[in-house]
């Protein structure tokens, strides 16, 4: 596959990351920075962030860079939003969309990677313009839009103040 040992690292650890992020949406509907699976996907979403920066097919700094930056400031707010403001404020929706927009822009350049490389001597796509390529990321994106209303109407259930008032 050509991978040099720096990129299998970044592979291992990527897979990591996202599987971690998978296990939080299915358990909890988000990644939930407090549990396990949250810390996998933040700790190893940071590493393959920044181990991408030293990988480069085509030869110095090019968008996936840019990809990886971006995708650090938008964990980092969101883990800085997770320590710094506890509880179920209006702060966690924001938290929840960086977490979830993090982990579609991390599937950007996968898809791209996988399906280039992936099944060996016959990818299913030729390039970064292959078709393919476009029509899963479009429907990863309508996933992640959809997945975002989800989040928010369910952090705005849980925000909301209960009331042990009863009418008499």
């Amino acid at each position: 596959m050509g991978l040099s040992a720096l990129g299998i690292f970044h592979t291992i650890i990527g897979i990591a990351a996202l599987a971690g992020a998978i296990a939080g949406f299915i358990r909890f509907g988000k990644i939930n920075l407090g549990v396990t699976s949250g810390k996998l996907y933040f700790y190893g979403t940071m590493v393959t962030s920044l181990t991408s920066l030293g990988i480069s097919k085509h030869g110095g700094f090019n968008p996936g860079h840019i990809f990886s930056i971006f995708i650090i400031v938008l964990i980092g707010v969101a883990y800085f939003l997770h320590l710094k403001k506890k509880g179920n404020t209006k702060v966690r929706y924001f938290e929840n969309f960086l977490l979830s927009f993090s982990f579609f822009l991390s599937l950007v350049p996968t898809v791209n990677e996988t399906f280039t490389r992936v099944p060996l001597g016959h990818p299913l796509a030729s390039g970064i313009n292959d078709p393919i390529i476009g029509k899963t990321l479009l429907i990863l994106f309508v996933l992640f839009i959809a997945g975002s209303v989800l989040q928010f109407r369910k952090q705005k259930n849980i925000n909301k103040p209960t009331s042990f008032y009863m009418e008499p």
